[in-house]
């Protein structure tokens, strides 16, 4: 009869399996270009789930040393399944786009993105879901209320933005200002924004690395001294004679 503790390593490599090897996306989870997730976010959407919420990377571990190991590849930071039944095709647009998608983004950023929009990041795709409560609990991951924005994405579609479906969720790299509509900025939060003070750039000497500026009053050789001084005009020296005189 196997153990207890066999029977909990099976199940959570059952688990593990199917979020990894089969639907990420349906968790919210979109791997890189290698297939990997961070151990930090799989956790984090495991928490989401019934019987998963005590769940912890000791407990991964302890698949990564059963004899269920060969299942999986990880390294310090992220974990694969090695078999994997699903692609995520960044080169061919959906075809089809629900005319509004949300998203979700941090409380910090929300006035910047209303003011901006979502600008673009390299290697970095922005997740929007046609579900408002899923898109909801994909940002509470970072923020515990997030702003949640509707994206008016049919219409982006149809301005030509590229949309990439993967499992439930869409990916798109850019979403410019016209194309979001979310809850007004809050008024403290505008008017710190309004009264932070712009810092000044303080000008510099315009010279090129590895050079330094010669004063000529503290030059050691005194005829260099001497004709790096402004010769006197005429006035000044018609003074000086009078001073003498």
């Amino acid at each position: 009869m196997a153990s207890k503790t066999k029977i909990k390593v099976h199940e959570l490599c059952r688990f593990l399996i199917y979020v990894l090897g089969h639907h990420p996306g349906e968790f919210g989870l979109v791997p890189d270009e290698d297939g990997f997730v961070a151990f930090k976010e799989l956790i984090q959407a495991m928490h989401e789930e019934e019987g998963w919420r005590n769940i912890n990377q000791g407990r991964i571990n302890e698949v990564m040393v059963s004899d269920e190991r060969h299942n999986f590849e990880a390294d310090e930071n992220r974990i694969r399944a090695v078999e994997r039944n699903w692609k995520l095709d960044l080169d061919v647009p959906a075809d089809h786009i629900p005319p509004i998608l949300y998203t979700p983004i941090r409380r910090k950023a929300h006035y910047t993105v209303m003011d901006r929009g979502l600008g673009e990041r390299e290697g970095s795709y922005y997740t929007l879901c046609a579900d408002k409560d899923k898109a909801e609990r994909i940002g509470k991951r970072k923020d515990q209320k997030p702003v949640l924005l509707e994206i008016m994405a049919g219409r982006a579609g149809d301005e030509g933005v590229p949309f990439y479906k993967f499992g439930d969720l869409y990916l798109t790299a850019e979403i410019q200002k016209r194309h979001i509509v979310g809850p007004p900025v809050p008024k403290d939060v505008i008017r710190k924004r309004e009264e932070k003070p712009v810092k000044k750039k303080e000008k510099t000497p315009d010279v090129t690395p590895g050079t330094f500026i010669l004063d000529a009053a503290r030059d050691p050789d005194m005829e260099r001294r001497k004709k790096g001084k402004k010769k006197k005009s005429w006035k000044d020296e018609m003074r000086g004679k009078r001073r003498k005189g």
